[in-house]
């Protein structure tokens, strides 16, 4: 899983504007990862909802983005996911991913754009980004875009590392997703540590 800072980003545009996206709000176990991205000049081509894109598009422009763009992440995990709720936590994550960007850049941006139709202004202490939500921004805007395609990538790469040591689940296959093949493996193995235990699929198992 490569996690490094872009070596050469293009030029920053006069006008910050950051795209935000998520990656696992739905799954059975594992983090949900949101992304943070500012386009630089030239930005890649090709952008688009990475739930559009081929496995290869999304790896190859994946590598792009973190190579000529700025970009961070936010990560929380199933735990604090359980602890605090999958909306909560998915708006902590975007917190996060905009602060190291912001951190990053050594500046704010002067608008975020986020996929969805809420945003975290408001439901998070440490939000301070003016913010707009988008429905279907993934696909609209090139900046989410690439914040989706970076946070699905990431994530994917984390439950394949995950899957190595609870190899009974899939992950690499179906990324936390409540399959067939994952629900099976629930009922004859009960959750691992990285399942979503306030979900009702694993609670409802009445596993642990």
């Amino acid at each position: 899983m490569d996690d490094r800072r872009p070596a050469c980003p293009g030029s920053l545009p006069e006008r910050i504007v950051v795209g935000v996206d998520e990656a696992g709000r739905g799954p059975l176990a594992g983090p949900v990862v949101a992304a943070a991205v500012v386009l630089c000049r030239p930005r890649p081509g090709g952008l688009d909802d990475s739930k559009k894109l081929t496995r290869a598009a999304r790896a190859r422009l994946d590598e792009q983005i973190r190579r000529r763009c700025h970009w961070a992440l936010g990560v929380v995990e199933a735990e604090e996911i359980d602890r605090i709720n999958i909306f909560a936590a998915t708006m902590r994550a975007m917190t996060m991913a905009v602060a190291g960007l912001c951190n990053q850049l050594g500046r704010d941006p002067h608008e975020v754009l986020i996929d969805g139709n809420l945003t975290p202004q408001g439901r998070q202490p440490d939000w301070r980004w003016p913010a707009r939500a988008i429905v279907g921004g993934d696909a609209i805007e090139p900046c989410i875009s690439a914040a989706s395609i970076i946070a699905k990538e990431h994530r994917d790469a984390v439950m394949r590392e995950h899957a190595l040591r609870h190899p009974h689940y899939g992950w690499e296959r179906n990324a936390g997703y409540g399959t067939p093949e994952h629900l099976a493996a629930l009922r004859e193995h009960g959750p691992s540590p990285l399942h979503r235990r306030s979900f009702a699929p694993v609670a409802q198992l009445a596993l642990f």
